[in-house]
């Protein structure tokens, strides 16, 4: 489904209605977080009275989103290149890490980070915000970091030799010819785990982190209404999930992930 994509002109090139569609999803984004109080308040209880604090919420859900994500990619291409690396010894830790990451749950994750990592390491003491954003980027960059391996195998050797062969060091290789493309090549995968990210950012209620899914659990505990609350919940999890798919859409047509014309 194009979404907003297919609401521009048709004579506007791929790339132009790409950067529309993305500049037009951040716009929406943004005035939906600081204008969402104005609909939520006008709704019967238990949402009405409690709209600042689902809009604080969604916020802090955002925020704690974009913050795992983006070192979730970092993480994912270092675990990545780890992984293919010619030296036993870091395969074998990259490894150990996917294996580990990605055969355990993430709520225990989050509980570890939060309650044991201190103890393990005295005196790293993390807030519950960053407890979260950890678990949360650690555990994203175990799928991004085979999402990206799987890109960097698909690309063809012959470009790599080639470039060799025209002087270009192993670094210049991998950063202006194997990485662009294996980019390309795993935007789709990386992409859905944006999107999953966001939906388990709400296992962060656990260590009291006071996002979407804290507020809703709150604002129910103290009106005994879980219907209209969880609906609410729902329905502003959608809309950013929504968003954040158009953006992430857009992003791949204006790379020309299937290599169109």
């Amino acid at each position: 489904m194009n979404g907003l994509l297919s609401v521009w002109p048709q004579a506007w090139t791929r790339q132009q209605r790409s950067s529309a569609t993305i500049a037009l999803a951040v716009v929406v984004l943004v005035a939906f977080l600081w204008l969402l109080a104005i609909p939520l308040a006008l709704v019967p209880e238990p949402i009405g009275p409690a709209a600042q604090e689902f809009v604080e919420g969604a916020r802090v859900t955002v925020q704690l989103t974009l913050v795992s994500g983006l070192i979730g990619v970092v993480l994912g291409v270092l675990a990545a290149l780890a992984k293919l690396a010619p030296f036993p010894p870091l395969r074998w830790v990259a490894g150990l890490y996917i294996w580990v990451i990605r055969g355990t749950p993430l709520l225990v994750q989050v509980l570890f980070v939060f309650l044991a990592l201190p103890m393990l390491i005295p005196g790293v003491q993390l807030s519950d915000f960053n407890s979260a954003a950890a678990a949360l980027a650690v555990n994203v960059g175990a799928y991004n970091a085979e999402a990206l391996r799987a890109g960097i195998l698909a690309v063809p050797k012959g470009q790599t030799e080639a470039a060799r062969s025209l002087g270009l060091s192993p670094a210049q290789t991998f950063l202006h010819i194997v990485f662009p493309q294996s980019f390309k090549i795993a935007l789709p995968p990386l992409v859905n785990n944006l999107v999953a990210l966001l939906k388990d950012s709400s296992l962060a209620y656990v260590i009291g982190v006071v996002e979407l899914s804290n507020i809703g659990n709150r604002v129910q505990a103290a009106t005994f209404q879980p219907v209209p609350v969880f609906m609410a919940t729902a329905c502003i999890y959608l809309f950013l999930t929504t968003v954040l798919t158009q953006i992430s859409g857009a992003i791949e047509q204006r790379l020309d992930v299937e290599q169109r014309s």
